[in-house]
């Protein structure tokens, strides 16, 4: 590749489940990659497959402390997103989604870097609208155990519109839902991977409250694509743009396609729904559609199978 168009790119959080997927993708469009991760929820094993890589980079590093690199664009993904990780310090949760956007905007500022947020679903908090369009303000609990995260991820978006509107940067906002694939933390407490650790153990397959409730799956290279997108996109384009699969599953829906693939004979037990959790999720993402032509093309059950290997190897005696 040409020297000159090659992209000096940090990612936040590149030791996780999408940093990782997010690292090997610009390693492979040609690009020198900075991965910073504190290692709280990322592990090196995401990304020893990168370590020999001559234009990767790992630094370990908590984005609440200011981060003095040259780069020419970033990518902040960094905080942990399963409630079961960001609610084990709610207080360094909501530091990590503020001073973290604190810090890293103020260092796309210095060094004119374009820069990203991995924003989230969460943002609308148990919606009163269904599907989610962009436009809506969310449906939020400031005060319960998953504020942390929701409001912080809130916050989060307010700077980042206020840098772009007091300094002029150049800043794209994605809202992220429901992802899976190979790499999510086997116990990240996600229905996804419980699923499958459960049926692959045949454990009892845990549904909480009566399984009705629905979330939409988005494959984690659909949703790598829709984030080089967003990022490559004319400056005009800010967003907030919802990147998700609109195909919609009750929990009893996934928990049988994760039985049938599995060969599972785990049983389904129920469980009380934990406070705050929202009924319905289901991106609207026309705005993707129409600005980036991005779409998801990977079904769920497509999807499934290459995550299904991955826990199968984790579980393999060592």
């Amino acid at each position: 590749m040409n020297y000159a168009l090659r992209k000096r790119v940090l990612v936040t959080g590149g030791a996780g489940f999408l940093g990782s997927h997010l690292c090997a993708r610009l390693l492979a469009d040609g690009h020198d990659v900075l991965c910073v991760d504190n290692f709280f929820t990322g592990t090196k094993d995401n990304i020893l497959h990168l370590l020999d890589n001559p234009h990767f980079e790992l630094m370990r590093h908590d984005v609440t402390f200011p981060l003095y690199v040259e780069v020419d664009e970033i990518y902040n993904l960094a905080c942990p997103a399963s409630p079961v990780h960001y609610q084990t310090d709610p207080v360094q949760t909501t530091k990590t989604s503020v001073h973290g956007a604190i810090n890293m905007l103020g260092l796309a500022k210095r060094v004119k870097a374009k820069i990203f947020q991995a924003s989230t679903s969460e943002v609308y908090g148990d919606p009163t609208v269904h599907p989610q369009p962009e436009h809506y303000w969310g449906n939020v609990n400031p005060i319960g155990p998953r504020s942390c995260y929701d409001e912080g991820k809130r916050c989060a978006e307010t700077l980042f519109f206020d840098y772009w509107r007091q300094h002029g940067l150049r800043v794209k906002v994605a809202r992220i839902f429901n992802t899976y694939g190979p790499r999510m933390h086997p116990n990240d407490g996600r229905v996804v991977s419980n699923f499958i650790m459960q049926a692959l153990q045949n454990q009892p397959i845990t549904l909480y409250g009566d399984g009705a409730q629905t979330r939409s799956f988005c494959y984690v290279d659909d949703l790598v694509e829709g984030f080089v997108r967003l990022m490559d996109s004319p400056d005009e384009l800010v967003g907030p743009v919802n990147l998700g699969n609109p195909g919609e599953f009750t929990m009893i829906e996934l928990a049988e396609a994760v039985k049938e693939l599995t060969g599972s004979g785990s049983q389904l037990v129920h469980a009380p729904l934990p406070e705050d959790d929202p009924r319905q999720r289901q991106p609207d993402i026309d705005l993707a559609r129409e600005r980036l032509g991005w779409t998801p093309t990977v079904t769920l059950r497509a999807g499934l199978a290459p995550t299904i290997a991955y826990f199968e190897q984790l579980l393999k005696p060592a």
